[in-house]
């Protein structure tokens, strides 16, 4: 006799970076924005921007779909993460729920310019409050795969604009490691990793002199080894 699987809902999340100063420090930080649930299960309490995977709906099209929606970002950095589907996870659903996690990279221009609300909020990464269902487990997961890719990966590219200098990269590295760098050793390791291209230009400023433009050699995919997938 054949068993009748119980029912599964497939829903899409996304985890969104951007930098921004801490609010105390005023030192460059990883902010994530978050929507508060209106609705039980865990009403009030914050969530990351998601929702049902529509039936005729591409995965990437529902997670800019509902990025649009609930913030108006609309991130050149998206990136399938991990699928998330513990058994417990949504204890008080009818079905169980599986959701698949992208992970967005965004200027912080952009994050300045997305909508926020009441409901709609950006939080430093790091000083999260207790989210709805797993999502405190999601975003420090997502914190740890940053972490880990941005010091052999041009990932950092997404925070910046088309050219910036080393100490802007640096700053890059420095706010997401949470950890100061040496620049002589981060540029001999830029430069030896033959991810950048000096654009033979330079930009002016303050009491130095003018400190040399690069880009990312657009030859290497922003992540280095393909498109991010579930591990």
């Amino acid at each position: 006799m054949t068993a009748v699987a119980d029912p599964v809902s497939l829903a899409v999340s996304t985890v969104i970076f951007a930098l921004r100063p801490h609010p105390s420090t005023r030192l460059p930080v990883l902010w994530v924005p978050l929507v508060r649930r209106i609705r039980d299960p865990h009403q009030g309490k914050w969530a990351l921007p998601g929702g049902p995977l529509g039936a005729s709906e591409g995965l990437a099209a529902s997670a800019g779909r509902t990025l649009r929606e609930t913030t108006r970002l609309t991130p050149r950095y998206l990136e399938q993460l991990y699928a998330f589907g513990s058994l417990d996870r949504a204890p008080s659903a009818a079905d169980r729920t599986v959701s698949v996690v992208y992970w967005a990279l965004v200027r912080s221009e952009e994050a300045d310019a997305s909508l926020e609300s009441v409901n709609v909020r950006w939080f430093v990464a790091d000083e999260l409050p207790e989210l709805a269902f797993d999502h405190s487990l999601i975003v420090e997961y997502a914190l740890w795969r940053l972490r880990n890719k941005v010091e052999y990966s041009r990932i950092a590219a997404a925070f910046l604009g088309e050219t910036f200098t080393l100490a802007e990269l640096r700053a890059v590295h420095e706010a997401v490691l949470r950890r100061r760098l040496d620049p002589a050793n981060f540029r001999r390791q830029m430069e030896a990793s033959g991810r950048l291209v000096a654009t033979g230009e330079y930009r002016a400023g303050g009491r130095h002199r003018p400190a040399q433009l690069f880009r990312h050699d657009e030859s290497i995919h922003l992540a280095d080894n393909g498109p991010l997938t579930g591990l």
